[in-house]
């Protein structure tokens, strides 16, 4: 049985989150524990737009990612 279900802010969170992964991977950076924040969701008070969890990544992944953002700051 497929229910299909109307789109709410969890469905634009989710696309914004593979966006950032697919972009992310443009560079050749994977954050293994990005994803839309779904819990946020649940809660009472949600924000307009969802949260993103960025997650965890190793020493290696966080120094490419801060090098790729100063490269683009200083264009």
């Amino acid at each position: 049985m497929l229910v299909i279900l109307p789109h709410g802010p969890d469905d634009d969170a989710t696309r914004c989150a593979e966006e950032l992964r697919a972009a992310l991977a443009l560079h050749d950076i994977t954050l293994p524990s990005l994803r839309a924040d779904l819990p946020t969701f649940a809660g009472a008070y949600t924000p307009p737009a969802g949260l993103i969890a960025l997650g965890n990544c190793n020493t290696a992944t966080a120094r490419a990612l801060a090098a790729l953002l100063r490269k683009a700051a200083s264009r």
